[in-house]
C-alpha cells in the first residue's frame, strides 16, 4: 500500500479523495483472508481490530479521518513542560504545573476541564481545518 495521507501534525485540511479509508483496506484483506471483527479490550479503545480466522494474528486500524472516535476518547495528555491537553490535536493546554506549584488542588480542575472539553478535532475535521490555529505536534505530547 502507498500511504496517501498522514493523520497528524501539519498534514491537516484533508481532501478525502486522497485518503484510503480503513474500511477499504479491510475489504482488500477480506479478499485474501478470512477475518472477523475483534471485541474492544476496553471502552474508548481507538483501534478497531480484526482477527484472522486461519491463524493467531490480528490487525487493527486507528481511523480518525474516516471514523472519528472523539466521543469515546478517555485520554488526557501532559507535556514535558507541564501543560495538560484533552486532545491530541489541541491548540493549547492548561498549565497544570503552575497550579500544582501554587498549591492548588487539581482534582476538580481536571474534572471540569474534561467535562467541558470542546476539542473534538477529528469529529470536525474538514478542509476548513487548515484555517484553525496550528495544533500541538504529536511528538511534543508523546
Amino acid at each position: 500500500f502507498n500511504v496517501v495521507g498522514v493523520d497528524f501534525a501539519l498534514a491537516n485540511g484533508w481532501n478525502l479523495d486522497s485518503v484510503l479509508p480503513s474500511e477499504e483496506i479491510v475489504n482488500i484483506i477480506k479478499s485474501k483472508y478470512k477475518i472477523s471483527p475483534s471485541k474492544s479490550n476496553y471502552k474508548g479503545e481507538v483501534a478497531r481490530r480484526w482477527k484472522f480466522e486461519d491463524f493467531d494474528n490480528e490487525v487493527g486500524f486507528i481511523s480518525s479521518v474516516t471514523q472519528a472516535f472523539c466521543s469515546d476518547c478517555s485520554r488526557i495528555r501532559i507535556s514535558a513542560d507541564g501543560k495538560l491537553y484533552t486532545c491530541l490535536f489541541a491548540t493549547s493546554g492548561l498549565d497544570i504545573k503552575s497550579l500544582i506549584r501554587g498549591g492548588e488542588s487539581v482534582d476538580e480542575v481536571i474534572k471540569n476541564l474534561w467535562i467541558n472539553r470542546v476539542d473534538k478535532y477529528s469529529e470536525i475535521r474538514t478542509i476548513e481545518t487548515r484555517r484553525l490555529r496550528k495544533k500541538v505536534e504529536m511528538s511534543y505530547l508523546g
